[in-house]
This record gives structure tokens, C-alpha cells and sequence, in this order.
């Protein structure tokens, strides 16, 4: 049996369950629930990997103190504040003439209860930024079950920077209760959804995907079927693990994050692990498969323990054109 959200009543109309039962249907609802209950703090099995440390808490004391041992700790937590913007230029000639330009800002993996200093500096870098939309591809709690009252007032700081239309997708550390309260400041979830987004007569489809690497939630065609076939569309995804259904489902282009570049890499950058599937070339940065543009981004925040070494946090801002020139 589900158990309710504990700060009300199921019987109160604008409870948080009652109000995703409004915004996803009840049978959707109870699923995404149930799901979480079963296997929300799972250390081994469950999603696409087997072994999953982000929920193994008591290993993270022994990153730190390993990290402090070899004295890293430090600066791993100065590197982990020290959030940089990028730049991404995303060329397809299936662009609609109108969209020619289109500036999209994609912030990643912002874990904004454990990243507080990262996070304003978030805001610095957002605060005079010129782009048409903002996209939040996931994982905006540092903890993977439990209390998410203190992620949101952390999102509520970095949304009251940004403007005009906010998107986002749940990642592996989110609970589907968190979606009324972060539709509530302005971001619109996409939860195997889409979006048409028009401009100059023309338009562009945006959709998004429920988390895709623990929860399994993800549904690609759900979230395409409206989108007739010879016309430009971006995905949002928690996790790039998806990129071969993204491509042929007939995505142009794929935005993502989860993995953190590493977040804790070797000298060059090469990570140690980025808990995932991937193939490593599709672990950070820009990437091409079947056609379709991707996009892994190493995340503005950190995870497991707030430390970066030799991969800098990031946000970015990706540019549309139709031809490389």
C-alpha cells in the first residue's frame, strides 16, 4: 500500500498526492509512487546499473576522509564552487529558418542542498545571460529518499535568476513529489511529455522524459508521439544512457546529464567512473549518434560528496544554427 505524503491528508484537495494524480492521472500517480517506495534507497539492482553508490551513504564519509588522507579534500571543494559557463553550437539544417540563433540554457545534476556555494554562483553566471529558454535536465536533490524541503528552496534561489520559459525532467535522485512545488516557481516538468515551442510562425518540439536510469519511468514514445515526423525536436533527459532509442525515435537532438564528467577525474579528465552505460565518448561534452546532436552536460553541482577534481562544474548556454559556416 502507498503510503501518503506526510505533511497531508489524502483527503485534502490540493495535497501534494492528490495533486499529482490531477497532473499525471491517478494510474500514473500510483505507478511513479509505488515505484519509489520499492526501491528508492536500493543499493544493489534496480535501473541500468547494478550497484548504485549515491544511495550507499555510509561509504561517503571514507570518499572524504580518503580524499583529505591525500590532501585533495580541499581543494575539491573549491573547485566544486567554481562553476563555469560554456558554450555549445548545435547545427542541424533541419532547423526551422525562424529558429536560427535559438539559445537554449541547460543546467544539469544542480543537487542544491549540498552544492549551496555552487548554486550562487549559479545565479551570478545566469543573472544578465541572454537565451530564449532554460532547461533543467534533473537530479535537483543531493540525497536520493527522505526530506527534499531544503532542494527546493535551494531551486527556488537559482529560478527566482532565470527568465522566460523554464523546463525540466526528474532525475534519479527526484521524487515525483517534488514536481507540484517545482511547477509552483515557474519550471515546467515534462514527464514523458512535449511541448510545441513557435516562433516567427514556425516551431520547434521540445519534450522530456521521466528518469530513465533507477526509476525506469521513462516513456520515448509517449513523449514523441505528437510530434509529426519531419519536424525539429530536442529531448530532455535525466540520463544520455537513452540515446539510441532517442535517435530513432527521430530526435534531433538529445540534452542530458547524471553522469558529472566523473566528477572526480584523473589528470586530462578522464573519469574514474560515470555511473552508467555509456560508452565513455558520450560521458561529457558534445557527441553525434545516427544523425542526432547530443549533449551531456557535467552538471553545476556535485554528487556523493560535494568535491570536483579535473572536471569543473558547468552550465550552458547551446546555440541552434542550420549551417556550420
Amino acid at each position: 500500500m502507498l503510503t501518503m505524503d506526510p505533511a497531508t491528508s489524502p483527503s485534502e484537495p490540493n495535497s501534494v498526492d492528490e495533486r499529482l494524480a490531477r497532473r499525471l492521472g491517478r494510474v500514473h500517480a500510483r505507478q511513479r509512487l509505488g515505484i519509489e517506495e520499492a526501491h528508492e534507497a536500493q543499493i544493489f539492482g534496480q535501473g541500468l546499473n547494478f550497484f548504485h553508490i549515491e544511495n550507499w551513504y555510509s561509504i561517503h564519509a571514507l570518499i572524504r576522509a580518503s580524499l583529505a588522507m591525500v590532501g585533495l579534500l580541499g581543494r575539491g571543494k573549491r573547485n566544486a564552487s567554481s562553476v563555469r559557463l560554456t558554450a555549445n553550437r548545435i547545427v542541424s539544417p533541419r532547423l526551422p529558418a525562424a529558429f536560427e540563433g535559438f539559445r537554449i540554457l541547460h543546467l544539469s545534476d544542480l543537487h542544491t542542498d549540498m552544492s549551496a556555494a555552487a548554486m550562487a554562483r549559479v545565479g551570478e553566471l545566469v543573472r544578465d545571460l541572454a537565451y530564449d529558454v532554460c532547461v533543467i535536465t534533473g537530479d535537483f536533490r543531493g540525497k536520493t529518499f527522505g526530506p527534499y524541503q531544503d532542494a527546493l528552496d535551494g531551486v527556488a534561489r537559482v529560478a527566482a535568476r532565470l527568465k522566460g520559459p523554464v523546463y525540466g525532467v526528474l532525475g534519479n535522485h527526484d521524487t515525483v513529489r517534488m514536481v507540484p512545488a517545482l511547477e509552483d516557481m515557474g519550471v515546467h516538468m515534462l514527464l514523458n511529455e512535449c511541448v510545441a515551442i513557435m516562433r516567427g510562425g514556425e516551431r520547434l518540439h521540445l519534450a522530456g522524459i521521466d528518469d530513465a536510469h533507477f526509476f525506469r519511468a521513462d516513456n520515448i514514445e509517449k513523449a514523441a508521439a505528437e510530434i509529426p515526423e519531419h519536424e525539429f525536436a530536442i529531448l530532455l533527459s535525466h540520463t544520455p544512457e537513452i540515446y539510441r532509442q532517442a535517435a530513432h525515435a527521430g530526435f534531433d537532438v538529445l540534452l542530458a546529464g547524471h553522469t558529472h564528467g566523473g566528477q572526480v577525474c584523473l589528470p586530462g579528465g578522464i573519469p574514474i567512473t560515470l555511473d552508467s552505460t555509456l560508452p565513455r565518448r558520450y560521458g561529457a561534452g558534445a557527441w553525434a549518434y545516427h544523425g542526432m546532436a547530443g549533449y551531456t552536460s557535467v552538471g553545476a553541482g556535485s554528487s556523493v560528496v560535494a568535491v570536483r577534481l579535473n572536471c569543473p562544474p558547468e552550465i550552458t548556454v547551446h546555440e541552434l544554427v542550420r549551417t556550420g559556416s
